[in-house]
C-alpha cells in the first residue's frame, strides 16, 4: 500500500491548495490512501463540517486531528458522527470521537490510523506511550498497515514514539510545528518516521498566520488576534510504502509550492 500523508492544513488556502492539486498529486504517486491533519483547516484553528466536507471533496479519505480539534464547537458532533475523522486517543474517557479507526477508502483499500497527542509544552492529558501501545495493538488485529499521527511540541517526544512503537505499526508521523523536518527514516523494525511532515497552507506567513499579527505579538507581548495568511499555498506531506506485512519499505517528503 502507498499512503500519501499531508501535513497540518491551515484555513482555507490549505483546502483550496488541496482542491486543485491533490488528485494530481495523488496520481502522480500512485498513492491508495490519503490521510490529513485538519485540525487547523477552519480558520486556521480548529475543524468544522464546511472544512471536512472540502478536504474529502478534494480526495482525502481520512482526517486526523489535535489539540486545536476542540476549538470549533461544532466538531464535537461531528467527531461523533464522522468515522473518517480521528482525534487524539489519550484524551480523557467520555470526550467526543474516537481516537483509532480501521477505514476503507472508496477503492476498498483498508487502514488503520491512531491519532495520539503528546504532553510536553502542551495539555497533561493521559499517556500517550501506554495508550499508543494499547490501540496499535487492537488496529494490528484487525489490519497489518497502522498510521500513527503524533501530535506533538517536543520532537524529543516524537522520536520516542517513533521507538516506543517500532515494529508495531508501519508508520510514526509527526504532526503539529507546521516545519517539515528532514529527519525521514525507516526504523529497524519497519516502522517509517519523521519528526514533522509540515504545513499545508499560505507559505509566506509564520506557521500559516498572518506574519504582520504574529511580529507584532512578538514585540508587544500583547493580544493579537491571528489571521490566516494570503499569498502562495504550498503542499508537505509525506509519501510511505508500506509492505503486506506492514513494515514500511521508503518514506519520501513531499513539498511543492501551488503553481510549481
Amino acid at each position: 500500500m502507498r499512503v500519501l500523508f499531508i501535513g497540518d492544513v491551515v484555513g482555507r488556502p490549505g483546502r483550496r491548495v488541496l482542491a486543485t492539486r491533490l488528485a494530481e498529486l495523488r496520481r502522480a504517486h500512485a498513492a491508495d490512501v490519503v490521510i490529513a491533519n485538519g485540525e487547523n483547516s477552519a480558520g486556521g484553528v480548529g475543524l468544522s463540517g464546511e472544512a471536512a466536507a472540502d478536504l474529502f471533496a478534494a480526495g482525502v479519505d481520512i482526517l486526523t486531528g489535535g489539540n486545536h480539534v476542540w476549538h470549533n464547537r461544532e466538531a464535537y458532533d461531528l467527531l461523533d458522527s464522522e468515522p473518517r475523522i480521528v482525534r487524539p486517543a489519550n484524551f480523557p474517557p467520555g470526550v467526543p470521537g474516537r481516537g483509532a479507526a480501521v477505514v476503507q477508502t472508496p477503492a476498498g483499500h483498508k487502514v488503520g490510523v491512531l491519532n495520539l497527542q503528546g504532553r510536553v509544552f502542551m495539555q497533561e492529558i493521559d499517556d500517550p506511550f501506554r495508550i499508543g501501545r494499547q490501540q496499535a495493538a487492537v488496529l494490528r488485529g484487525n489490519v497489518p498497515v497502522v498510521i500513527v499521527d503524533m501530535h506533538a511540541e517536543a520532537t524529543s517526544e516524537k522520536i520516542a514514539m517513533g521507538w516506543y512503537l517500532d515494529g508495531r505499526v508501519s508508520a510514526v508521523v509527526g504532526t503539529h510545528t507546521h516545519v517539515q523536518t528532514a529527519d525521514e527514516r525507516i526504523l529497524p523494525e519497519g516502522t517509517a518516521y519523521i519528526s514533522d511532515v509540515g504545513m499545508t497552507g499560505p507559505r509566506d506567513g509564520v506557521i500559516g498566520m498572518a506574519r504582520e499579527g504574529v511580529i507584532e505579538r512578538f514585540l508587544t507581548q500583547l493580544p493579537v488576534r491571528f489571521q490566516v495568511a494570503s499569498g502562495p499555498a504550498q503542499i508537505n506531506g509525506v509519501l510511505i510504502d508500506v509492505a503486506g506485512d506492514g513494515r514500511a519499505q521508503s518514506i519520501e517528503r513531499i513539498a511543492l509550492i501551488d503553481g510549481s
